[in-house]
């Protein structure tokens, strides 16, 4: 193929670093210890791209900002969404490649992973030390769960996730995310990598407001929808066995039919 112009196959595209370990920084001395501790674990300009939201000394950006920059910008093949509170003093690379490497083999599906998170309303997966308690190992790992904690999140730059455009603020990102990759085909993991998160979190009123909107959000969003493409008709609801008898040809032809009837009705009344 002789091209005008630089084009390339799309499996010749490549990423040029391993890893891309991404944060929003409000404090540069803790941001610092945090990049120390992964130079001294094999994280190293080489293999991973260092980038960060300057947020020291006013917020220009929120979470959901910098996060939706940070996936579209960063240059690798796995991008670490973490605090700048987290040190990893316990794991390092190699065995964060060899938790990927299983994910992988186990679920190539998989979108994100991370060190928290809950499997459902009773059940939960974490592998961490925090102000909680320390070596904090519960789960089969790798544990699929439907959230993830925001201290230490990873995405599979290939999955092409990201993030919600209508919501805002410092909280439950990590949530988003995950209804997010559900949605698209993907699933969310728990894995065993052991770092240290200096913080237990901080529930406040910003929390509360967060957790309203992204209720309200995803109530519209999976909301029952009639929608009609260009080649068919189809009516969506959260239940499948409904989803098939409203969908069938007879159920559009008894409503072609009733609006017909009423058209002709309110032409002769």
């Amino acid at each position: 193929m002789s091209n005008p112009v630089n084009a390339k196959e799309i499996d010749q595209i490549k990423h040029n670093y391993q890893f891309a370990v991404c944060t929003l920084v409000t404090d540069l001395s803790e941001y610092q210890g945090m990049l120390k501790s992964f130079a001294s674990v094999g994280f190293s300009e080489e293999n991973t791209q260092f980038i960060y939201a300057d947020n020291s000394k006013s917020n220009k950006l929120d979470a959901y900002q910098a996060i939706r920059k940070f996936l579209t910008h960063s240059d690798a093949n796995y991008i670490i969404l973490c605090h700048q509170d987290i040190l990893l003093n316990f794991d390092d690379k190699e065995k964060l490649e060899s938790e990927l490497r299983e994910l992988d083999q186990i679920d190539p599906n998989w979108g994100l992973c991370g060190n928290a998170g809950y499997i459902d309303f009773k059940h939960y997966a974490m592998r961490i030390s925090d102000p909680h308690g320390e070596n904090i190992n519960v789960g089969n790992f790798p544990a699929q769960v439907k959230s993830l904690d925001e201290n230490f999140i990873i995405v599979k730059k290939e999955s092409a996730l990201s993030i919600s455009k209508d919501l805002s603020g410092f909280h439950l990102y990590g949530t988003d995310m995950c209804i997010i990759a559900e949605i698209l085909g993907l699933r969310s993991y728990v894995i065993d990598f052991h770092l240290l998160h200096n913080s237990g979190g901080n529930i406040n009123k910003s929390f509360e407001v967060s957790k309203k909107e992204l209720l309200n959000k995803y109530a519209k969003a999976l909301s029952n929808k009639y929608i009609r493409s260009t080649c068919t008709k189809l009516i969506i609801t959260n239940i499948s066995w409904l989803n098939t008898l409203f969908n069938r040809s007879i159920i559009y032809s008894l409503r072609k039919r009733l609006e017909s009837f009423s058209s002709s009705h309110k032409k002769y009344k």
